[in-house]
């Protein structure tokens, strides 16, 4: 008679715990204590117990596929590295899980913007999804995956989403904060901002940081220059000739992000301003361009990559049923990167 083969109830019974840790641990999942995990791997080798991913995943109603939803608006170029950073965290941190991921950009003004959505999710069987900046913010379509029961995470989630869903990202307004103290500190009092859209949670909470550290200095954020942008190269090539030419120029310029503030440096340069000397300008993100443009530029590190490995992480645990699952904000450290694009003002 053929010797049938072990079970995973067979490993639950040889290392004396029960089949949602057996689970747990082939799954490499959270909670674990390091000596359970070892019993159940010492039990898996002794029965010569093979994972049937196929079988794992029918039972469990499970493609093993993930969605990293992103905007993508016609009329607008690229950001040039802050999605490509997110999907790439993402990516590796799916591998060693052995999920697989698909992106998605969609028209973020779209009115079928949700229906797009779950028409993409369920075409693929997704089994969850990542919703990044401005779709992170869409509480419409936050309520409707919960309603769904559909797993997903928000990155850069505003306040009032944090307390909705799980949610991964950096301290934007704290960001905000500690890059305008340092140009308080190099001397600076008249400063212009380039905001980002309108609604972008992250971007606004960038803002506020700095609001909250010009009050502190004494300063009205409401008496300095202020525009928006979306985000690009362009924009913020624009947006700082309406900045700068005016008789009462400000000497710190802050962008609410790289693309902007490489596109600021460039208009300040075709307008002979002498950089730093005449002018600081500072971003967010530490994308690859704030290294090579010139002079380097002042931003804060937005560790990117780390933010997309830990959504799908995060993903991966509701899917799992982790204890540690559930809405609420894991905020992702931030520092200041120093270049030659500020300087003291004199």
């Amino acid at each position: 008679m053929k010797k049938a083969k072990p079970t995973i109830d067979d490993v639950a019974a040889l290392s004396g715990v029960g089949r949602t840790t057996v689970s747990r641990v082939l799954n490499n999942g959270p909670n674990v204590r390091p000596e359970v995990r070892l019993r159940v791997l010492q039990a898996v080798e002794a029965l010569h117990y093979k994972v049937n991913t196929q079988a794992r995943s029918l039972a469990g109603g499970r493609s093993q596929t993930l969605a990293l939803i992103h905007a993508s608006d016609p009329d607008a170029e690229p950001n040039s590295y802050y999605f490509s950073g997110l999907e790439l965290g993402a990516l590796r941190a799916c591998a060693p899980e052995g999920f697989r991921l698909l992106m998605h950009g969609l028209n973020q003004h779209a009115l079928n913007r949700i229906e797009a959505i779950f028409d993409f999710v369920r075409t693929h069987h997704c089994d969850g999804v990542i919703l990044t900046p401005p779709f992170s913010d869409d509480r419409e379509l936050h309520q409707a995956l919960l309603t769904q029961q559909i797993a997903h995470v928000a990155v850069s989630p505003g306040e009032a989403v944090r307390r909705q869903v799980a949610g991964v990202g950096m301290d934007d307004e704290a960001a905000g904060y500690e890059l305008t103290r340092y140009l308080l500190g190099l001397g600076h009092q008249r400063f212009a901002f380039i905001q980002g859209l309108e609604n972008h949670a992250s971007a606004e909470s960038r803002y506020a940081g700095y609001g909250r550290a010009l009050s502190e200095a004494g300063l009205s954020p409401l008496s300095m220059a202020t525009t928006r942008g979306n985000f690009t190269f362009r924009a913020g090539a624009d947006q700082a000739v309406r900045l700068l030419n005016v008789p009462q120029r400000p000497t710190a310029l802050i962008c609410a992000n790289d693309d902007m503030a490489t596109g600021a440096l460039f208009a300040a340069h075709r307008m002979g301003l002498r950089l730093p000397a005449d002018l600081s300008v500072v971003g967010f993100d530490d994308t690859p361009v704030s290294e090579v443009v010139w002079p380097p530029l002042t931003t804060i590190h937005q560790p990117i990559k780390q933010i997309g490995a830990r959504a799908v992480e995060r993903l991966i645990d509701l899917l799992n049923g982790a204890e540690s699952a559930g809405a609420g904000f894991e905020a992702v450290p931030h520092r200041l990167v120093v270049r030659e694009s500020a300087a003291r003002f004199e």
